[in-house]
């Protein structure tokens, strides 16, 4: 079974920011669904909706934060359920 999950990553702008999270997506046969990236003032910023199997969201979660830390960036990734819920009026 497949979920959508939301990931959004931020921090100082870089080179291979997206490249490298697209890498980890890939690595766990992630599709990327939707992208939105902006930077402003030299800061980074990116939103993704991507699909990945149920079983392999906690690893992929667990090394998009240790590429994210490496790069000097914070990605959060959530299970998209889970962000609706928390932004259900």
């Amino acid at each position: 079974m497949e979920i959508k999950i939301v990931l959004t990553t931020f921090g100082l702008d870089k080179k291979g920011i997206i490249a490298e999270v697209s890498r980890v997506l890939l690595a766990y046969d992630a599709n990327i669904l939707d992208i939105s990236q902006t930077i402003v003032d030299g800061y980074f910023n990116m939103m993704m909706i991507a699909q990945v199997a149920v079983d392999q969201f906690e690893k992929l979660s667990d090394e998009l934060e240790v590429a994210s830390h490496a790069m000097g960036v914070t990605t959060v990734t959530q299970r998209a359920d889970t962000f609706k819920a928390m932004h259900h009026l």
